[in-house]
């Protein structure tokens, strides 16, 4: 009985693992390209997420500047 509960949990572990892959045929692609897609369609988003990563942190940069707060660099 165990043996069984075993075999099916793996079968089932393995159905959801191998539907998630899938082909993006290039008629789809559109919808990923969309605006509300993009991770920096939000300027005010972005600005409070930098303020608060600063607050937190103690340090300025990060997104492509070089170095931090700490004057090391």
């Amino acid at each position: 009985m165990r043996k069984r509960i075993v075999i099916l949990l793996l079968v089932g572990a393995g159905g959801l693992f191998f539907s998630g892959c899938q082909t993006v045929q290039p008629w789809e692609r559109g919808m990923m390209a969309e605006y509300s897609m993009r991770p920096d369609r939000d300027s005010l988003h972005d600005a409070m997420s930098e303020h608060i990563y600063f607050s937190r942190e103690s340090s300025s940069g990060g997104r492509g500047v070089g170095g931090s707060g700490c004057g090391c660099n």
